[in-house]
């Protein structure tokens, strides 16, 4: 589980194939996506991995193992470096050739964008295009639209930061 959100009311049958096929890890990819880490931690014994500092107002009963860019996580998951400086570590997923960022890059109206920071240019943007050294296939965000392809991903390293 991958900053995960326990699933709202009616919904069972998420619950129910959750529950036949039950996640080993939960990943927290920000301090502020603790969203529902401790639930299933506790309803499946899943082991949890994030950031090594939380928000004071925000911070997981679970214990949460540190993880730093370059970590490579149970399944072969790698941790990345985003160059935002903001805490949070993008995924990358071998198996599934997926990108995974909680907020690093954005699609607020579909459009993929890189989500902006003072120093977009100098840090941000050179980190970011050296992922594209990595054979992924598809970007996956936590805000917008979620699934990208590629193409998206190269297009928007080119236009100018979101600044929601």
């Amino acid at each position: 589980m991958l900053d995960a959100i326990a699933p709202s009311s009616g919904g069972e049958e998420l619950w129910s194939r959750l529950d036949a096929s039950p996640p080993t890890v939960a990943v927290v990819l920000k301090p502020d996506h603790v969203r529902d880490v401790d639930l299933f931690a506790e309803r499946y014994g899943a082991r949890c991995f994030g950031p090594s500092l939380f928000w004071p107002d925000n911070v997981p009963v679970t214990a949460v193992r540190g993880i730093e860019p370059e970590s490579e996580l149970p399944g072969g998951l790698r941790a990345l470096y985003d160059g935002r400086g903001r805490g949070e570590t993008p995924l990358w997923l071998p198996e599934q050739r997926a990108l995974v960022f909680a907020d690093a890059l954005t699609a607020p109206e579909g459009e993929l964008l890189v989500w902006g920071t003072p120093w977009h240019d100098r840090r941000t943007l050179p980190a970011l295009r050296e992922l594209l050294e990595l054979p992924f296939e598809i970007v996956i965000v936590s805000h917008g639209e979620p699934v990208h392809d590629r193409d998206a991903y190269e297009r928007a390293l080119e236009r100018p930061p979101w600044q929601g």
